[in-house]
């Protein structure tokens, strides 16, 4: 939690520096292009207040975030979606407003590039954060158990070498390839004293169910803690059986 907080205040002081410099200063090379362009345009861009609004713009939204800040010190679980998705649909948005104040020769085509940034940065993370909120389930078959949902799979119970109940997990030092929420972790990640490991935790929930297979390691547990334990019992009877 510290670390993302830290992230948190280091982009909100980011973009209140940026902002700042923009809108006082009026350091306008420090807008994408900005420097590059015609000096007629620059004018024109400077005379409708196009640099001066993106200054705005992102003191604006350090300041909604740092408003949004103290959720990450409450029970709300989504903090970190609410800052961040704050930030992105603002200063997306923002760009797609700013356009109105582009050179009339490139309005039509900053529209549609802000537009499609809109669309492209956005419509990904929505889905991807609506369909990783479905989680994941434990089914056991006959011959094999799987975990349903993104990164999961379907692995025989030959294959187990063992199972143990956990009281917590190990440290998690870093995401590999998955999905890292404050209160969901899902995917590859490093775990200290185990390496690379596969994650199905859904955080704040005990216990934790550890299963070594011939080739993957994973973690895994319910909101439900009876209901890991269950799994937990299949699971052990399986691999003594085989």
């Amino acid at each position: 939690m510290i670390g993302l907080v830290i992230t948190q205040i280091s982009v909100i002081l980011l973009f209140l520096v940026l902002g700042w410099a923009v809108r006082v200063k009026k350091a306008y090379w420090l807008i994408s292009g900005f420097a590059s362009r015609p000096e007629i345009e620059k004018e024109q861009l400077i005379k409708s207040g196009y640099p001066q609004k993106t200054g705005i713009l992102l003191i604006g939204t350090a300041i909604g975030m740092l408003v949004l800040l103290p959720l990450s010190f409450t029970g709300f679980r989504f903090a970190a979606e609410v800052q961040f998705g704050f930030m992105l649909v603002v200063l997306l948005g923002g760009f797609i407003y700013l356009s109105r104040y582009e050179v009339p020769a490139k309005r039509k085509r900053s529209y549609i590039i802000a537009l499609i940034l809109f669309i492209v940065t956005l419509g990904p993370l929505i889905y991807l954060t609506v369909y990783s909120h479905k989680g994941y389930e434990m089914a056991l078959a006959e011959d094999s158990f799987e975990i349903t949902g993104m990164y999961g799979d379907e692995w025989a119970y030959r294959d187990i070498l063992s199972v143990q109940l956990l009281e917590k997990i190990p440290e998690v030092t870093w995401k590999q390839n998955g999905i890292g929420l404050p209160a969901l972790s899902q995917g590859h990640f490093k775990v200290t004293g185990y390496g690379s490991c596969l994650l199905f935790i859904q955080k704040g929930n005990t216990p934790i169910l550890y299963i070594e297979l011939k080739d993957e390691q994973i973690f895994v547990n319910s909101k439900d803690s009876a209901e890991t334990e269950s799994w937990y019992k299949v699971l052990k009877e399986e691999a003594e059986i085989k």
